[in-house]
């Protein structure tokens, strides 16, 4: 049981839908464990999809973020700009059971929700890094680890798994998130952009340079002078693939060859960074045996994904037939869920 954030540097490679699937997919399949969603994207897309969709779930946030106080991370967040410097353990008080509000969901399911106020809370976090005590970087940046320590207690139960949802850039909400996990989750497309991302993964968060003379980013510059621990790289997901006609598919394939090789090429530097798993497997030895333990791919439903987000019903849950939301109706075909299906199942299986 541990906490992973899952994050890229770059937007549109689906780590909202992802947390979403994997969250619930984990929550139904440990159902003697409470599972946490912590949602640090300011768009919320994982909480409108775990609270019911583009419909049911954009309600609910706003019902949760118009509560006196917000029952949303901001809630929480302006709690701690109050108190910078002295945990005010009160994170449990933001939590939300999200079988409550989409009786989709697995009941032991819970959410610390999004809000867009998290954007306009950025520069006080920021002032907060600089205007206390010598190490008040440090003791910011364990606001999200309080939180979960906070929810933790409150259960009364130790070892939870946490899914943090983090916004693409690297901003210092985002530095939190990367702060309170264990280890990383790194969904990325199959395109050129993606392979930049995961470079700037590397090197943002582990310092990770690719030349003489690259910047290594304030972050991981203070994590390394507060003595701080960083997350694991525990996977890299191709997430909703698309299988298209055989020169795309080739295309496809030679940029998931050339970010897994970027990939292995840290490992073999520094296999301190990866997470290996399952507890008591032994280290990957060559670039197949890594490519096996760390190398996930999701293949894209099309349509099934599309509903199955609108609706804020779990893919793995997800039938076939014609579906409805926002005043249209969808048809989801049984091939469609075929695709996407058991690579959620496998990946979540896998999942300690």
């Amino acid at each position: 049981m541990a906490v992973y954030a899952l994050w890229n540097n770059k937007g549109g490679v689906g780590k909202s839908y992802l947390t979403f699937q994997i969250a619930s997919q984990y929550a139904l399949t440990h159902p003697q464990e409470r599972v946490l969603v912590v949602d640090l994207c300011p768009q919320a897309n994982s909480s409108s999809m775990i609270l019911g969709g583009i419909e049911a779930g954009e309600a609910a946030i706003e019902q949760l973020s118009g509560m006196t106080p917000p029952r949303t991370i901001a809630g929480y967040i302006n709690d701690r700009i109050v108190s910078p410097y002295v945990d005010t353990h009160s994170g449990a008080n933001y939590l939300t059971q999200a079988r409550t509000l989409n009786p989709t969901v697995p009941a032991n399911l819970y959410l610390i929700c999004g809000d867009e106020e998290l954007e306009m809370q950025a520069a006080r976090i920021q002032l907060a890094c600089t205007a206390g005590p010598a190490n008040a970087w440090q003791i910011v940046h364990t606001w999200i680890r309080n939180l979960i320590d906070d929810v933790r207690n409150s259960w009364d139960q130790q070892d939870i798994t946490v899914f943090i949802d983090c916004n693409p850039s690297f901003t210092v909400y985002t530095e939190l998130a990367i702060s309170a996990s264990d280890r990383l989750i790194v969904p990325f497309s199959a395109d050129g952009s993606s392979k930049r991302a995961v470079r700037s993964v590397l090197n943002l968060v582990y310092g990770i340079v690719r030349r003489p003379g690259q910047v290594q980013s304030q972050y991981y510059r203070n994590v390394q002078q507060f003595r701080m621990a960083l997350p694991q790289i525990y996977s890299y997901v191709g997430n909703r693939l698309t299988q298209m006609n055989n020169s795309s598919a080739s295309a496809f394939r030679n940029v998931v060859l050339e970010i897994f090789t970027e990939v292995y090429r840290v490992y073999q530097a520094n296999p301190g960074l990866f997470a290996i798993h399952p507890g008591g497997s032994p280290a990957p030895i060559n670039r197949t045996t890594f490519r096996m333990m760390f190398e996930e791919q999701i293949n894209d439903a099309n349509t099934a994904s599309v509903v199955s987000g609108a609706l804020g019903i779990p893919i793995c849950n997800l039938t076939s037939g014609t579906k409805r939301f926002a005043g249209r109706s969808a048809h989801v075909n049984q091939s469609q869920l075929d695709k996407q299906q058991p690579n959620i199942r496998d990946f979540v299986a896998g999942i300690e």
